[in-house]
C-alpha cells in the first residue's frame, strides 16, 4: 500500500480536495505541536453596515468589476472619506466644505 504524506500547500482548494479524501488519524506520526498562534486576529475594528437589497447589489457589482471584494471598496471608500484621495492626510472633501460656506452667505 502506497503511503501519502501532508501536502506542502497554501493552497485552500487543494488542502480541502486532499482532506476530503484523507483522514488525519492516519497522519498523526506526521503532525507536531504548535508552539504560537496560527491564526493572529486583526488588529483593527469591525462594523456592520445595514444597506438596501438595491445598494448592496450595487456595491457587488462595483466591487466585481475591480476584482474586489466588497468589504475592500468599502474601505477604501470610507479612507478616502477620512483622510481624502490626495494622500495628505488632510481633512477629506475641502470642496464640500466650500460649497457649505458659499450656502450660508447666500
Amino acid at each position: 500500500m502506497r503511503r501519502h504524506h501532508l501536502p506542502q500547500s497554501d493552497s485552500i482548494e487543494e488542502l480541502a480536495r486532499f482532506w476530503d479524501t484523507h483522514d488525519l488519524t492516519d497522519f498523526a506520526e506526521e503532525l507536531e505541536e504548535a508552539t504560537e498562534p496560527v491564526f493572529v486576529p486583526a488588529q483593527g475594528a469591525s462594523l456592520r453596515i445595514d444597506l438596501p437589497a438595491t445598494e448592496a447589489q450595487h456595491l457587488k457589482k462595483i466591487a466585481r468589476s475591480k476584482g474586489v471584494k466588497e468589504t475592500t471598496v468599502l474601505r477604501q471608500w470610507i479612507l478616502e472619506r477620512l483622510y481624502g484621495s490626495s494622500g495628505s492626510g488632510r481633512a477629506p472633501n475641502r470642496a464640500l466644505r466650500r460649497t457649505e460656506r458659499k450656502t450660508r452667505r447666500g
